[in-house]
Formats: structure tokens, sequence, C-alpha cells
């Protein structure tokens, strides 16, 4: 199980800096509160789950990872306070997590992960865990997802401005530059949406940056047991 949690940190939780460009970002220390604006990651399952391939089935059923056993298109990594100077903080305090994680299970399937996103992110608001993940879910659910991709049934490849230019069209109300991509090894990993701190409204993203690969390929979703947001 351990094998397992540390894949789905280095699969999701490397690609923050080596996907999306920010391989400079900075974890900074800092008050609860103080920061400038929300980063909602978005993390592309089909390519996740692709990559524990290499567990064997033993392992990834001790792991039990809904994420996998029924997949989604996107699922929610996290919504991680984040600075204009591309700083972020990270680990403010030490609160006692949700008494009920497993009621997010259905926008975030990883228990570990949900304890990890509370522990590194959440305890940089000043927001209880229940409000902290109604705030996540509150963004997660903001976000249409693009028809194209929720009917993807083969590996496709398109430039990094055609699969956001997909999400402008699929969410008209939110700004240019509130969303970026993700991309590892020229694969599709994630997308961001950035929002507003107090108000949790869509608004365009500072200090970071999107995927610089010409070309990403999209591993297309396992049809066979695929639900999609």
């Amino acid at each position: 199980m351990q094998r397992i949690f540390a894949v789905i940190m280095v699969v999701a939780l490397a690609c923050v800096g080596a996907c999306t460009g920010t391989a400079h970002a900075q974890q900074v220390k800092s008050e609860p509160g103080h920061f400038d604006f929300y980063e909602l990651n978005l993390s592309w399952a089909p390519e996740f789950c692709s990559n524990l391939n290499t567990l064997s089935q033993q392992e990834r059923a001790a792991e039990n990872n809904m994420e996998c056993r029924a997949p989604h298109s996107f699922v929610l990594h996290g919504l991680w306070p984040q600075n204009f100077d591309g700083t972020y903080p990270g680990e403010c305090a030490y609160r006692p997590g949700p008494r009920n994680p497993e009621r997010n299970l259905d926008m975030t399937p990883s228990l570990p992960l949900l304890k990890h996103e509370w522990a590194k992110h959440g305890t940089c608001t000043t927001l209880s865990p229940e409000a902290f993940f109604a705030t996540a879910r509150q963004a997660y659910t903001s976000v249409a997802i693009p028809d194209q991709l929720k009917k993807l049934d083969k590996e496709v490849m398109m430039p990094p401005d055609q699969i956001l230019s997909m999400f402008y069209r699929a969410n008209p109300s939110f700004p240019q530059g509130s969303f970026s991509l993700s991309c590892g090894n020229n694969r599709l990993t994630a997308v961001v949406a950035c929002f507003s701190k107090d108000s949790v409204q869509p608004i365009a993203c500072q200090g970071l940056r999107s995927c610089r690969a010409n070309n990403v390929k999209i591993t297309p979703p396992d049809n066979g047991s695929m639900i999609v947001q």
C-alpha cells in the first residue's frame, strides 16, 4: 500500500512542477489564510491509471483505489492556495482533518490523497475541514468538461492550446488565462483552473505556466468501466 501511495504522489503531485511548467514554484512558510488565490487541479484519470499498470493486481487491490476501479475522466486532485508571485504555502498548521473524508470520494477517489490534501493545503486556509472540501467541491463542479474528452475512444494527439480552447468553449464565463494545462512525457496529466480566494469565482491565473509541449497525447478512458464526470 505504501508503494502504491508513493506512485500516486509521484505521478500526481510531481506533475505540479515538472508537468505544468511550474518547476521553480517554491513552498513558503505562511500563516493560515495568507495567500492570493486558489488553483484547482483536475487530474486526467486515464493517464494516472495507465501508470499503475506496472503494479500487480494484488497491489492495486490492496490500495482499493476507486479512481481506477471505476475511473472518471477528470477527478479532483486538489484545491491549492497559491500566491501571485508563483510561491505557495504548504503545511501551515496542524489541524485534524474532516471526520468523514469518505464523503468526498466521489470527486477525489483516494482516502490517502484526501488526507494529504487537507494536511498540506487545507491547513493553509482558515476554513474548517468540512468548509474547505465544500469549497473544493464548489470549484470542481463549476468546471464543465468538454464533450470531446468525455467521448474519447482512442488515443489522440492535440496541441495544448487546442485542449485549452475546448475548455473555454465549454466554460464561456471563465476569463482568458483562467485555465492551464499539465503534461508529462508529452501526455495530458491534468488541467488547472484558477479561482478567487474569497468568492471562489474564476480568475486569470498568475505565477503559473502551462504545458510547453508542441503536442500532447491523451490516453483514452477504459470504456468498459469509465464513468465520466
